[in-house]
């Protein structure tokens, strides 16, 4: 019960940290927003029906208008507050680019990056944990010294470049892995609604719930390279953290004992030595998790995937850049982040409890 207990303080002081962090994210962002004078800013207020050719007097007079409406001059704190509260009643500005609400655009291509960081994530932490695990057992081994090779050459390649090489591999030279999120065909089924629900918004599992094995497969093939793309260089740098945990764990008196006992190295290895090295592990995944949503928009451009970066590049291609959109994308991607930490947070806690003792500890002494 206390452990219980324990658990659930810890959650609730880590959830009472999110309120925080948009807090100082959102002022920081918005001071750079600040930055721009107010006869630019003012063009993020322009009415969805403005005509786009205007005399210079009448759109001088329209800015003067929407600065004094509002109060783009006012002190920061007044114009942050105003906005602030606009973007809690779901009001995050108007896309001229695309003729739509900011936050309805966000939302509705949310489900396409989420489907591909969420595949990554669950592809690179078993996998980067497990190669961790297996070469820290034996350094130095022809194993291990094939894994340092790989987790280098990963970690050297600008995901970009990795994207457009795979690209002229398995799609151009092999034509195994088209780009893009799906094919003709299954495009053309997904825009008829009558035949084909879509519920999760992710294809790989809607493709199950409404008995499509081949909306589901295509979903799969298109995601392969994307994913493994996103995934390698992160997948290098946790199984890099977690060889390095268990090399030092098995020099402990404890890994001596247990061999001694004359218990087999699996069981040493895994009921023992991995679980102190979940910790360091974990610590990792966690700031790969947030780097890899970050990173997912790049690797969404290289492979034509119509995720939340086609909406900031189409922003950034007019004349004008679309700025309610960019910064809209900015924020999104923050509170994209947040709940994937909160909850590897949480795994870290289950997997060792002196962190929520730690943290406890460091309330009781304030």
């Amino acid at each position: 019960m206390k452990n219980i207990l324990s658990f659930l303080a810890f959650a609730l002081r880590r959830l009472l940290i999110i309120p925080l962090t948009l807090l100082v994210v959102t002022m920081v962002l918005y001071s750079f927003f600040m930055s721009v004078p107010a006869e630019d800013r003012a063009s993020l207020y322009l009415p969805p029906n403005t005509p786009r050719v205007m005399t210079p007097e009448k759109m001088e007079n329209l800015i003067n208008r929407i600065i004094e409406e509002n109060g783009l001059n006012d002190p920061f704190l007044q114009q942050y507050g105003r906005w602030a509260t606009n973007l809690l009643r779901g009001d995050w500005g108007y896309s001229p680019t695309f003729n739509a609400p900011v936050l309805e655009l966000l939302q509705r291509r949310t489900a396409v990056t989420l489907e591909l960081a969420f595949y990554a994530l669950l592809t690179l932490i078993p996998l980067g944990i497990a190669s961790g695990v297996v070469t820290g057992w034996r350094p130095g081994s022809r194993r291990d010294g094939g894994f340092r090779t790989t987790a280098f050459i990963a970690t050297s390649i600008p995901p970009f470049i990795l994207g457009m090489f795979l690209l002229s591999i398995f799609y151009v030279g092999l034509g195994w892995f088209p780009p893009g999120r799906t094919g003709l065909l299954e495009l053309t089924l997904l825009a008829s609604t009558s035949s084909f629900q879509p519920i999760t918004g992710f294809l790989t599992i809607d493709g199950l719930l409404n008995g499509r094995l081949d909306v589901t497969q295509d979903a799969l093939r298109h995601l392969a390279l994307p994913v493994f793309t996103l995934g390698l260089a992160h997948w290098a740098t946790l199984g890099r953290v977690t060889r390095v945990a268990v090399i030092n764990e098995t020099s402990q008196s404890y890994v001596m004992a247990a061999m001694a006992r004359g218990l087999r190295q699996r069981q040493i290895v895994w009921r023992h030595v991995f679980r102190n090295v979940l910790l360091p592990a974990l610590t990792s995944s966690s700031l790969s998790a947030a780097s890899l949503i970050t990173g997912v928009f790049v690797v969404e451009v290289v492979f034509d995937y119509k995720g939340l970066s086609d909406l900031v590049t189409a922003s950034l291609r007019g004349y004008t850049p679309d700025s309610a959109l960019a910064m809209g994308f900015a924020i999104y991607s923050v509170l994209l982040v947040l709940p994937i930490m909160l909850l590897l947070d949480m795994l870290k806690a289950l997997a060792d409890p002196r962190i929520r003792e730690a943290d406890t500890a460091k309330e009781s002494a304030r």
